[in-house]
C-alpha cells in the first residue's frame, strides 16, 4: 500500500470541514426554521380563522339589525294605515277633500307616504290622493287586492300597474265592517332605497332585497334596477329567523362576502355583501406581513447560520493547526530530550579519551624532562616547539574538560538545590558561553553589573538555564532584524530598593507583536518557524524563576526590540519559604 501523500491529507480534510459545514448549517437553519415556519402558520390559520369569524359575526349582526329595522318600518306603516281604517269610515274616505286632509296628516308623520287610495270591496278605486288618475280604476283581479282582502295587510313585490312606474304598496283590509273596504299607500321607493341603503360595510359593501324569484325590490349601489333579475347566485336561508353567510361569485367572476336572511313573511331576503377582498383586507394584510416577518427571519437565521458556521470552522482549523503544531513541537521537544541525553553521554564517553590523552601528554612531557636531564636532548628551536605543543595539548585538553563539565552540568536532570548563588558568576559563565556566538553575527555585548548586587537564592544549574534561554532567544531576535552587523545586547543587574535584585536583558532585534504578548509565557507558544521552536523555553523560564519566588516580564515594542525582566529575593542569609 503506497503512503498517503500530504495532498491527499489536504484533500480529505477539506472533505471532512464540508462536511461538517454542511451538517452544522443543516442544524442551524432547519431546527430553528422549521419551528419558526410552523409557528409563523399556526399564528397566520388562528388569526385566519378568527378573522373569518369576525367577519361572519359582523356581517350577521348587521343584517339582523338592518332586518329589524325594515321589519319595523313596514310595521309602522301598516300601524298608521290601520289607525286610520279604525278612525274613519268608508264614506268619510270616499270624499277626496277628506281623504287629502288624511294623507296630509300621514305624510306628516312619514315621508315615505307617496299616494292613498281607497278600494270597495269589489276593488274599485273610489277615492285616492297622489300624483295619479287612479280614481274608478278597477283592481279586483290585482294580486295586491286579492292578497289584502285574505289577509288583512298585505306588502306586494315592485310592479307596474296602471301607472306604468317601479313601485311597490301597502294594502289593509277592514273586514270587521260590511262591506269590506281596503286603503292602500305607495311606498316612496328613494326613501325605501335609502333606508336599506343605509348599510355600509368596509369601502365597497352594500345591501339590497330582492324576492323570492331573485327580482331586485330596491336598487343595487353597485349596479342593478329595480325589478332586474340578479345576475349572481344567491343562497336562501331554509327559514325565517336563518341568517345565512357564504361566499359566492357574481357574474364577472368576482368573490363576495354574503349574508341572508328573510324579512318577515319570508317574501323578501335582505341581501347584504361585500367583495371577499374588502372583508379579508386585514387577513391580506397580516399575510403580507407575516410572509415579510418569515422571509427577513429567514434570511436572519440563514445568514447567523452561515456567520456562525464559518466562525466555528475557522475556529476548528486554527485548533487543528495549533494541534498539527503542537504535535511536531512535542516531537520536537522529544528530540530535543533526546539530544540532550545524547550529550551528556558524549560527554561522558569524551571523557575517557580525555582522561587518556591527558594521562599520555603528561607522561611526554616527563620523558622530554628526563631526556634534558641526561643530556640526550639538547636545547633547539625544535624542542622550543615541541614544548609548545605540549604545553598547547595541555591547554585544549582543560578547554575540552571544561566544555564537557559544562554539558553534563547543564543535562542533570537532579532536582533542583537551592542555595546561595553569587548571580555575577552565573552572568559570568553565560556570558562566556555566548561570546563566540555573540562575536560572529556581529552583536554587541555590554555589561552593566552593579558589584554591590547581593546573592539570590535559588538553583544554579536552573538559573544557567533561565539565563541561556534569554541570551539565545534575544540574538535570535537581533540577528533576524539585523543580520550580521548592528545588533546589541545588555545585560544590566542591581539591587532594588524592596529587597530585590533585578536582571535584565533588553536587545534591539524585531520586538513582539502586541496581540502575542499575553501569550508570551503559554507552553507551545512560540513565533518561530516550525523546527526552529518548541514554545517551552520561556514558559520553562517562567515556571523556575515563580518556584524561586520571584518574577518574570518582558516589555517589547515591534521594530524597537524587547527587554525581559528578572527578579529575584536577595538571599538574606536564610533559606526562602516559597
Amino acid at each position: 500500500m503506497s503512503p498517503i501523500t500530504d495532498t491527499e491529507k489536504q484533500n480529505d480534510t477539506l472533505l471532512q470541514y464540508k462536511s461538517i459545514k454542511k451538517a452544522i448549517l443543516f442544524c442551524m437553519i432547519f431546527v430553528p426554521l422549521i419551528p419558526f415556519i410552523v409557528s409563523m402558520a399556526i399564528g397566520y390559520y388562528y388569526f385566519a380563522t378568527s378573522l373569518e369569524h369576525s367577519v361572519t359575526s359582523n356581517m350577521e349582526k348587521i343584517v339582523y339589525d338592518h332586518r329589524q329595522m325594515i321589519e319595523l318600518f313596514f310595521k309602522e306603516r301598516i300601524s298608521d294605515l290601520e289607525f286610520i281604517q279604525d278612525s274613519y269610515t268608508l264614506n268619510q274616505l270616499s270624499h277626496p277633500e277628506k281623504l287629502k286632509q288624511v294623507f296630509l296628516n300621514l305624510v306628516k308623520r312619514s315621508s315615505a307616504f307617496s299616494d292613498l287610495g281607497i278600494f270597495n270591496e269589489d276593488g274599485i278605486h273610489v277615492a285616492y290622493c297622489g300624483t295619479y288618475t287612479l280614481t274608478g280604476k278597477v283592481y279586483k283581479k290585482a294580486d295586491w287586492f286579492q292578497q289584502a282582502m285574505q289577509k288583512k295587510s298585505f306588502i306586494s313585490d315592485i310592479f307596474l300597474g296602471y301607472r306604468q312606474a317601479p313601485h311597490f304598496v301597502i294594502a289593509v283590509a277592514l273586514n270587521s265592517t260590511n262591506p269590506k273596504w281596503v286603503i292602500r299607500a305607495s311606498i316612496d321607493t328613494q326613501t325605501f332605497d335609502s333606508l336599506v341603503e343605509q348599510v355600509r360595510i368596509g369601502r365597497t359593501g352594500e345591501a339590497y332585497i330582492v324576492n323570492s324569484e331573485g327580482i331586485l325590490q330596491t336598487n343595487r349601489r353597485s349596479g342593478g334596477m329595480l325589478m332586474e333579475v340578479l345576475d349572481e347566485t344567491i343562497r336562501f336561508p331554509s327559514h325565517d329567523e336563518e341568517i345565512l353567510t357564504f361566499i359566492s361569485h357574481d357574474s364577472t367572476g368576482k368573490e363576495f362576502m354574503y349574508a341572508t336572511t328573510w324579512l318577515e313573511g319570508n317574501k323578501w331576503l335582505l341581501v347584504v355583501r361585500q367583495p371577499k377582498d374588502d372583508a379579508f383586507q386585514p387577513l391580506r394584510r397580516a399575510a403580507y406581513l407575516i410572509f415579510g416577518v418569515s422571509i427577513l427571519g429567514g434570511f436572519v437565521i440563514i445568514g447567523i447560520a452561515f456567520y456562525t458556521t464559518h466562525r466555528i470552522i475557522a475556529r476548528m482549523k486554527k485548533k487543528d493547526i495549533e494541534k498539527d503544531q503542537l504535535v511536531k513541537q512535542l516531537i520536537g521537544t522529544s528530540r530535543m530530550a533526546e539530544l540532550g541525553e545524547m550529550a551528556a553521554g558524549f560527554a561522558h564517553e569524551i571523557n575517557n579519551p580525555l582522561q587518556i590523552i591527558k594521562n599520555e601528554q603528561s607522561l611526554i612531557q616527563i620523558i622530554v624532562s628526563e631526556l634534558k636531564e641526561a643530556g640526550i636532548l639538547k636545547r633547539s628551536k625544535n624542542l622550543d616547539e615541541l614544548n609548545d605543543s605540549l604545553d598547547q595539548i595541555q591547554l585544549q585538553i582543560s578547554r575540552c574538560s571544561q566544555i564537557t563539565q559544562s554539558i553534563l552540568k547543564f543535562s542533570r536532570l537532579n532536582e533542583p538545590v537551592l542555595t546561595h548563588v553569587d548571580i555575577r558568576k552565573i552572568i559570568s559563565e553565560v556570558s562566556g558561553m555566548m561570546d563566540n556566538k555573540a562575536h560572529v553575527n556581529g552583536i554587541d555585548l555590554r555589561y552593566d553589573i552593579s558589584p554591590n548586587t547581593p546573592s539570590v537564592y535559588g538553583d544554579p544549574t536552573q538559573l544557567q538555564q533561565v539565563l541561556l534561554n534569554l541570551y539565545n532567544n534575544a540574538m535570535d531576535a537581533v540577528i533576524e532584524r539585523h543580520g550580521k552587523s548592528g545588533g546589541e545586547l545588555s545585560i544590566k543587574m542591581n539591587k532594588r530598593n524592596n529587597g530585590w535584585v533585578e536582571i535584565s536583558i533588553r536587545d534591539n532585534g524585531i520586538g513582539i507583536k502586541k496581540e502575542n504578548m499575553e501569550k508570551l509565557f503559554t507552553p507551545f507558544f512560540t513565533t518561530k518557524p516550525v523546527g526552529k521552536g518548541t514554545g517551552l523555553g520561556l514558559s520553562v523560564c517562567y515556571g523556575i524563576i515563580k518556584s524561586m519566588g520571584g518574577k518574570l516580564d518582558a516589555v517589547s515594542q515591534e521594530g524597537v526590540g524587547t527587554t525581559f525582566i528578572v527578579q529575584l529575593p536577595a538571599s538574606t542569609g536564610k533559606k526562602l519559604v516559597n
